[in-house]
């Protein structure tokens, strides 16, 4: 009523905000932090690319959750809640090293996912896809991308072949992320 002033109530006066989908969505990102992913700051470009996702997230008032894992961990390192405005200064500290525990990172975001109702689910998979494991599938998993930062000579292919065996889902490369984020949600 503020904007009427001390006027009467006029049809101009009112204002609409167009309702978010029910429930809104949820995104949980799932963060390969192994050693190959030090190379070609093949990290360093994955974590800008989460901070963009993010930043679409909080600007949709969409919910967040983040999954971390390299070396034999997986680390839940933001829970299921509504996406903040200011991400890198956690985001920063990240590191990466060790092996790739891809089908346990998958198992966990599968898990956190099935406890989400009511919301639109998607799973972000930002890796290079260097795992000689093969996860199925994950069943939680509304809508699924996988954002591929495997670069230069020796390119395995392996995050496409996952995204294939995961479809309907997206494979993109690291440099098409901001198509991502035109997705339909």
């Amino acid at each position: 009523m503020a904007a009427r002033g001390a006027e009467p109530l006029r049809a101009e006066h009112l204002r609409h905000r167009a309702p978010s989908a029910p429930g809104g969505a949820l995104h949980c990102f799932v963060l390969d932090c192994s050693g190959s992913m030090r190379t070609d700051d093949r990290l360093a470009q994955a974590k800008g690319v989460l901070l963009s996702l993010m930043d679409e997230a909080y600007r949709r008032r969409d919910a967040v959750a983040l999954l971390c894992f390299g070396g034999d961990t997986v680390e839940l390192r933001v829970p299921p809640q509504r996406a903040a405005a200011w991400n890198d200064a956690w985001v920063a500290p990240i590191g990466g090293g060790g092996g790739t525990p891809l089908a346990a990172a998958v198992q966990r975001a599968d898990a956190l996912l099935a406890r989400q109702t009511g919301c639109v689910r998607w799973l972000w998979l930002l890796s290079d896809g260097r795992s000689t494991e093969a996860p199925p599938r994950p069943v939680s998993a509304e809508r699924l991308i996988v954002l591929d930062f495997e670069t230069g000579r020796g390119a395995l292919g392996r995050a496409a072949q996952l995204a294939e065996r995961w479809a309907p889902c997206r494979h993109l490369r690291s440099w098409e992320a901001g198509i991502a984020t035109a997705a339909p949600g």
